[in-house]
């Protein structure tokens, strides 16, 4: 890790990398999304060194955002790793303290009430728990149980999705009750419907023929 730090350090340097030195915390936010997915598509791929090949790509993006806020003088890299290793110990009392657990339901619940803790029981807003970078179907998803939409049984999900279906628009609202439905009826099977999507797309583009740079 600080052989990467190191590498970012000399990208950024004023006889460094240009386009390195133009980048910010608010330009690199593309990367970081792109990044992160690609790690998520190779986590399902079963192909071990693709996904080693994009962790590390997603460590650059740790290292870059480190490197700008140290030049800032905001944090560096040593209180990002500081902050989660903190974090992991605090979370998990059952652990490395005296807290007993049966489940992990227990060890969610736990979870919950040591962030409420950390934010002195403050309220979080609904929003701010739901990842504005987040796919549109897994917002959906967190969305409907933050709002406690119940799940439904699978045959009656399936069904409500045929009926707003024929009842919806063609309009983008329209479409975007026919998606939340699916989402509802996705739930209500155990899928999560915005990496079900993820793998067809996938699928679909891996089987299309190679093409040509100006395609």
């Amino acid at each position: 890790m600080q052989d990467l730090l190191t590498i970012m350090r000399r990208l950024r340097a004023p006889d460094g990398c240009p386009w390195d030195q133009e980048q910010t915390h608010d330009s690199l936010r593309p990367y970081l999304l792109e990044e992160a997915a690609e790690a998520a598509d190779a986590a399902g791929s079963g192909d071990p060194a693709a996904l080693s090949d994009e962790l590390g790509d997603v460590l650059l993006q740790v290292a870059f955002h480190s490197v700008i806020a140290e030049e800032a003088g905001t944090f560096d890299y040593a209180a990002v790793e500081r902050g989660i290793v903190e974090k992991l110990v605090r979370r998990h009392p059952h652990v490395f303290g005296e807290v007993s657990v049966q489940d992990s339901a227990d060890v969610m619940r736990n979870w919950q009430e040591i962030k409420a803790q950390e934010r002195g029981g403050r309220p979080r807003r609904a929003e701010d728990r739901v990842p504005a970078g987040l796919g549109a179907l897994a917002r959906e998803a967190k969305t409907q149980k933050l709002a406690g939409v119940p799940k439904v049984a699978a045959p009656q999900g399936r069904a409500a999705v045929a009926q707003v279906v024929a009842a919806a628009p063609d309009t983008p609202a329209g479409v975007a009750d026919v998606l939340a439905a699916v989402v509802t009826w996705a739930r209500s099977v155990g899928v999560d419907p915005e990496l079900a999507l993820r793998d067809r797309s996938l699928g679909t583009l891996r089987a299309l023929p190679d093409q040509g740079p100006d395609a």
